[in-house]
Order: structure tokens, then sequence, then C-alpha cells
């Protein structure tokens, strides 16, 4: 069973400014709005959800091809994914067009500042999807025609899909929203992307959760829900041994949720390897740290949560 995974493919240069956003920019003097931040910290990664999505359940042991277009100065980042084991087959380059990239700077409250250059991802729609071996699919950020055709290809191939909107949440009114919910087997947001979709659908989020198959939503530090059946599972947080920087959580979690529906693992499981997921990145900052074994994952697991999840 394999995933395919649509959204972005993007370079990303990842700063933390050792200080709180709050305490650098004025309320009552926004509309002048002129703020700069000295970052002593950066590093560039590979990055964009459809690769980091990938890059994590590979991590877990699971099979899912990112798919996406990139620009043609990916061949680093070409590399890193041969060298890594992240398969290439349905990643586009498109002539005159660089790949995405993003700038993110992370303050020491987990907020984040980004500056996002979509490149190739503008072009993202000239693929289809596949399906010979696809047993399920996410629509994560991409460009906007990109992520509407490929939610409409996999509901019309009868392939189960996560509408995971995150960053491209902002191109969508209420009325898009609602048609990717009804497409969607399962919708995954975080608390301040629920509270808009809620908002903009004018849904609740027992409305929305009677719609797919399962809905979840990330808290943060406060751990997530994940609404299904007719139930709500409160999925803990994890321990972490250091708070080193929360860029790329949030796709680590979804890997999470990939395997586990990937393996027909039950809600609380899912939840907890998302979660255990998500622990990790944060606390191994960096592409080239944040990886483990099978043995050191399951290990981990069962001090944090008292059983074996395999």
């Amino acid at each position: 069973m394999s995933a395919l995974i649509t959204g972005s493919l993007a370079y990303d240069t990842i700063m933390v400014f050792p200080g709180q956003f709050k305490n650098e920019i004025l309320p009552d003097q926004v509309h002048i709005l002129n703020v700069a931040f000295l970052v002593p910290d950066m590093r560039r990664e590979f990055g964009g959800c459809a690769g980091n999505i990938a890059f994590n359940l590979k991590l877990l042991g699971g099979e899912g091809k990112p798919m996406g277009a990139c620009g043609t100065d990916f061949d680093d980042y070409a590399a890193w994914m041969d060298k890594n084991g992240v398969s290439r087959d349905y990643v586009k380059v498109m002539p005159d067009h660089y790949t995405a990239q993003a700038y993110i700077v992370t303050d020491m409250d987990d907020n984040q500042i980004t500056a996002f250059h979509p490149g190739a991802m503008n072009v993202a729609h000239e693929q289809k999807i596949v399906t010979e071996g696809v047993t399920i699919g996410t629509v994560s950020p991409d460009g906007r025609d990109a992520m509407i055709q490929h939610a409409e290809q996999f509901a019309e191939a009868g392939i189960p899909f996560i509408f995971d909107p995150g960053q491209g949440l902002p191109m969508f009114d209420g009325a898009a929203l609602t048609t990717f919910i009804d497409q969607a087997s399962y919708v995954a947001v975080n608390d301040y992307e629920s509270e808009v979709i809620t908002e903009r659908t004018g849904m609740s989020l027992e409305q929305i959760a009677a719609k797919v198959d399962g809905l979840i939503v990330t808290r943060g530090g406060k751990g997530s829900h994940i609404f299904a059946g007719g139930k709500t599972y409160e999925i803990p947080t994890c321990k972490v041994e250091s708070l080193a920087d929360p860029t790329g959580c949030g796709d680590a979690y979804r890997a999470g949720i990939l395997y586990g529906l990937l393996n027909d693992m039950d809600w609380e499981t899912t939840g907890r390897i998302a979660a255990l997921m998500g622990a990790i990145k944060i606390e191994r900052p960096g592409t080239q740290n944040h990886r483990f074994t099978h043995d050191e994952f399951s290990d981990r697991f069962k001090r944090e949560f008292g059983y074996d999840w395999r």
C-alpha cells in the first residue's frame, strides 16, 4: 500500500529569533511597520509539505511518493532525495521557474513569520495524479489550481485522501473549503486553521467531522483531537527532551497519521504515533538530525505511552 503525497517541494531557509515577536512589534504602530530581527541561527533545509511528509513517512517504514513541481535549481534537493531513498517518480521540473522558496523566522513562543515564493508551485496543476498502486492520497499546500484539481482527481478515482490546507488556507473561501471537505475522507488542520474553516464554511467542528472519516486538529503543546465515528479522541503530547525548533513538526505529525491509516491502526495509536513524530522533530532541528531507527522509535513510543504500537 502506498500514499501519493501532493504538495509543495521547497527550499526552506529557517532562522530562529532568540526573543519574542510580541516584544518587538508595537500594536499601535502596525500601520507603519518597519521591523528587523537579529537571527544568529540560520540553516537551509530541503522542505515543502510533500517532501517533508514523504521523508518522515519513510523514517517510519511507510511507502509514500511525493508529487509536485520544482524548478531548474532542484539539483541539490534531487540529490538529497536520492540519498535518502525518497522517490522522485512524480517530481516534475518546470523550465523557467525556480523551486519554491520559504524564508521562515521562528521566535521563542513558536510563532512564525514566513515569506514564501511559490515558483514552480504555480504550475503544479499541469501534473495529474496517478492511481496505480495508490491507496491513499494527500492534498497539501500547493498551487491553488493544483490543490483544487488534485482533490477532484482523487475523488473521481475513488481514492481516499487527507485535505491538509495548511498555509494554502488563505487562498480558499467558504464555498471552496466546503467542496474540499465533501470530497475528502480526512481533514487535518491546526487549532488556528480549524477556527478559520469553521468561520468561513459556517460549519462547526462536529458538523465537519460528520462529513469525513476523520477530522484531525492539532493544538500545539495541548496535544491534538481526532474526531471520528462520533467520538473524540484526545491525543496527549509527548515529553520533549529539548525545545529546539517547531518548524516541520506538523508535517512529521501528518506522516504519522498517514502511517496509521496505511496500516489500518486504531485512531488512538495512530494519533500517538503522529504526536511522537512531531515531538522528535521539535527536538532535532534540521533534516540531517531528524533520523531514527524503527527500534528506537518503538522503544520511545513504549516509554511514552506504556504499550507496544507494533
